[in-house]
């Protein structure tokens, strides 16, 4: 029933997050999406905008996945439901009405084998040995990505986690922010990953589409 009512009026469920504010539960035209104040956290257009990054990166789907940032899982989905990832997901996630809004609304035990770790991702990237085929970054808080998430220690870290075929995604921001920060990124060799930057995406966001890379073969 709510479903079919969705398609004539939406209907929204609310809910309030230490580090995100106002969240919101909207059924509209038949589906569920998660939104912040200003910007849609899952299911909605940023879905849109990870299934093109996620078509472009092409990692091993049977990789090890580290995702940062959970949402509502609408990059966990789009990875098992339509590009059949069938690797570990590790889901990284700081704030605990997210992960509780992510099971209870949208299916998230669906997605096995699934670990989600509630933690700063800063955290995480530091005290982590593992090694990740393929690394989803998306961490904003609504509109912004925080400025700790573009800093040399950070990146160095994400580095050191990427296998030596892995990929990566880093929704870096939206419309002209953190330019600087990009380019910065895009400019430093000692990461040892090779940027290709995505601007514009769906007329908003920009990515960072990534790839282990010797120094020398950064800029051929």
């Amino acid at each position: 029933m709510k479903k079919s009512l969705s398609y004539l009026w939406p209907l929204t469920k609310k809910l309030e997050s230490k580090y995100s504010g106002s969240l919101e539960v909207t059924w509209v035209n038949g589906r569920k999406v998660l939104d912040s104040s200003n910007a849609n956290y899952s299911f909605g257009a940023l879905q849109e905008v990870l299934d093109l990054g996620i078509a472009e990166v092409r990692a091993d789907r049977g990789a090890p996945v580290l995702l940062l940032g959970l949402g509502g899982g609408s990059a966990i989905h789009l990875l098992r439901k339509k590009y059949h990832y069938y690797g570990k997901i590790t889901a990284v996630e700081i704030d605990p009405a997210v992960i509780d809004v992510a099971y209870r609304e949208f299916e998230l035990g669906e997605h096995e084998p699934l670990e989600i770790i509630c933690i700063d991702a800063l955290e995480f990237v530091k005290n982590s040995s593992e090694e990740f085929g393929l690394i989803i970054i998306d961490l904003f808080l609504d509109l912004d990505v925080p400025v700790q998430f573009f800093t040399v220690d950070f990146w160095e870290d994400i580095s050191a986690l990427l296998s030596a075929e892995g990929k990566l995604l880093f929704n870096a921001g939206i419309n002209s922010a953190n330019e600087e920060e990009i380019d910065f990124l895009l400019k430093y060799e000692r990461l040892g990953i090779k940027f290709r930057k995505k601007e514009d995406v769906y007329g908003s966001n920009t990515l960072l589409l990534g790839e282990k890379a010797e120094i020398g073969e950064l800029y051929s």
